[in-house]
């Protein structure tokens, strides 16, 4: 009989109901007691993960927020077992972009014990700031300035109670701050540029809440980072940002009558978009740093690199495609 581990952030998630859900999910599918492992304040995953993988567990689902997700997901990267998803929390960003169900537990729990297996690609982040160097995994967005700046900003308490609302407090703070950073960045170890910068975005997926599809050609299996520059110039620049992300990207983009209005794509000079393989940033000073949504302290510098296909996650029966040789 088949057995899986389920990681859970406990904060998130009901247990009873958890519980109920998963022994009838068993006796659907015929599987074995699934192996529960709590995350804690000490360790939001990685013990979990390596314990689920030593009992030789067929599936391993990552239950709660972003944060438990990433976690898991840097444990399972590299090997044969494959990652499912029981979303909860704010951003939900993997869940999002793989158009995995966020509110319905019964079919996430059947895509975990029946589902098919797709591989996608994984950002390594090394982060180091003086002697302090820190190898992480990102399966969204990495983010320097002000993107990381608005996380540190925003308020817990609020967040758990208006959800995504609750950045929008945390960018009207971070706005009012005119530091700018001062940075050089080689893309796939080519000429080095200099440049003044709000914040750089590393990608491996394009879709954000809210409908904000940021990096509009991102895609989670194409063995490529998708990176944004934002570099605004007063009100207007911002403004054309906003056209740009909001009008253009997040509805004119999404379908063909959209895209034929908006002819051929004019890049905004507030926003510069790159794609590689590999980014390297140096900072004129330390900088906060966001991987996933949770923040890594100050960095000097980072590098960023794309490890295609090195994650299997589970996805809805007829969803998957075969894992590369």
């Amino acid at each position: 009989m088949s057995r899986a581990a389920i990681v859970v952030n406990p904060v998130k998630m009901d247990e009873a109901a958890l519980r109920a859900a998963l022994e009838a999910a068993e006796r659907r599918h015929g599987w074995e007691d699934t192996l529960w492992l709590e995350t804690t304040e000490d360790d939001p995953g990685t013990g979990q993960a390596r314990e689920a993988l030593e009992h030789g567990v067929d599936v391993v689902i990552a239950a709660g927020g972003d944060g438990t997700v990433r976690t898991v997901a840097e444990e399972l990267s590299g090997t044969d077992t494959p990652l499912a998803l029981l979303p909860s929390g704010t951003g939900n960003l993997l869940a999002r972009n793989l158009d995995l169900t966020l509110d319905d537990v019964e079919h996430a729990l059947d895509t975990a014990f029946d589902g098919d297996d797709r591989p996608i690609d994984v950002g390594i982040a090394e982060l180091r700031d003086g002697d302090r160097t820190e190898k992480r995994a990102f399966l969204v967005m990495a983010g320097i300035g002000m993107d990381a700046q608005m996380i540190a900003a925003t308020d817990d308490d609020l967040k758990a109670k208006a959800g995504w609302l609750a950045y929008v407090k945390a960018i009207t703070t971070v706005l009012r701050d005119k530091n700018e950073l001062r940075l050089r960045y080689q893309l796939d170890g080519g000429r080095t540029h200099s440049m003044h910068a709000h914040t750089v975005l590393i990608g491996n997926c394009g879709s954000l809440p809210a409908n904000i599809l940021l990096l509009p050609e991102a895609s989670v299996d194409d063995g490529l980072l998708d990176i944004v520059v934002l570099r605004p110039e007063g009100f207007t620049g911002w403004l054309r940002i906003m056209v740009k992300i909001f009008w253009e990207n997040g509805v004119l983009r999404r379908t063909s009558a959209g895209r034929r209005l908006m002819g051929a794509d004019k890049e905004v000079r507030a926003m510069n978009y790159l794609k590689g393989r590999e980014l390297i940033v140096k900072l004129s000073r330390p900088e906060d740093v966001e991987l996933d949504g949770d923040l890594f302290g100050r960095v000097s510098s980072m590098r960023t690199r794309i490890d295609p296909g090195a994650l299997l996650v589970r996805v809805p029966k007829g969803e998957g495609t075969a894992r590369a040789e």
